[in-house]
């Protein structure tokens, strides 16, 4: 199958990217290295024709979405409009990689039929796509589907996302954060991939959204305590205690959904990611 990949010089585009080719899939990799400009539809003739697009590629660092709104709107808009354009006229199987899309959940496990909600900019782009995904389906009966991921980890991330944040820290001996209480349910990107594999061959219905969780939260005390163990010296840990704006106090993933219908579960814990990434770390120094 020819598989397009957007965003595959990121973390979970390059890992996807990889993980296809080893499949014997033909992947097209589209963006910036490839002199492709995705906001750009002009750009996007240069891309041949393909049997399905995995749609990575966005801004997606929370705090920069306050600092930077017009960029964050414009690119994941954007991107998203122009794929699934391209998508249209190649009549190709659609999948958007979304995001945790719930704010303050009103129940626990969240499931993919929890109200929505725009708790940050950055949410509010990827609830925008997803509605635009849902039109494409609607009026042009593109094949879509939508997976929310909860909180990925693991691959190559930006120094400025809590786990390499902490690693880096750790590394120096101490560690300073903000606020030790909000917890998250972490996802370990191997697991990811392996959900994306189990799409292509999904064809039970023309539109469909998953959730993709571990299915238990962490706090990010509890985080930077496993953290901290993989450590052979010791390292000092102060909490500023300051609140993010719009904070998300937990999030755990109701997977029961890809669990029946792709049969997919995640095998890798937090405390074995952490150690893979840890092995990883110690090899990069």
């Amino acid at each position: 199958m020819i598989i397009a990949v957007t965003g595959s010089s990121g973390s979970g585009g390059k890992k996807l990217a990889e993980h296809l080719t080893s499949l014997n899939h033909q992947v097209i990799k589209i963006g910036r290295q490839e002199g492709i400009d995705i906001t750009n539809y002009n750009d996007l003739n240069k891309v041949p024709k393909f049997d399905m697009i995995f749609h990575f590629a966005a801004m997606s660092y929370v705090p920069d979405s306050y600092l930077k709104p017009q960029e964050f709107y414009n690119f994941n808009f954007n991107s998203t409009l122009n794929t699934l354009e391209l998508s249209r006229k190649y009549d190709a199987k659609y999948v958007y990689v979304s995001s945790y899309v719930y704010g303050n959940p009103e129940y626990l496990p969240i499931d993919e039929n929890h109200p929505l909600v725009s708790f940050n900019p950055y949410a509010d782009t990827k609830l925008l796509c997803e509605n635009l995904c849902r039109s494409y389906n609607k009026f042009f009966n593109l094949h879509t589907i939508i997976v929310r991921p909860f909180n990925i980890y693991g691959g190559i991330q930006k120094s400025n996302f809590l786990i390499p944040s902490i690693f880096n820290q750790a590394k120096t001996g101490r560690i300073e954060l903000n606020d030790p209480n909000p917890k998250r349910d972490l996802i370990y990107i191997d697991d990811l991939i392996r959900l994306f594999e189990s799409l292509i061959n999904y064809n039970d219905s023309s539109f469909e959204i998953f959730n993709a969780g571990f299915g238990k939260s962490y706090s990010v005390r509890e985080i930077v305590e496993l953290i901290v163990k993989l450590f052979p010296a010791k390292v000092e840990v102060n909490f500023l205690n300051k609140i993010r704006q719009n904070e998300v106090n937990d999030t755990v993933s109701n997977n029961t959904k890809a669990k029946t219908k792709l049969n997919w579960e995640p095998k890798i814990d937090l405390p074995e990611g952490l150690s893979k990434i840890y092995s990883e770390f110690k090899l990069s120094q």
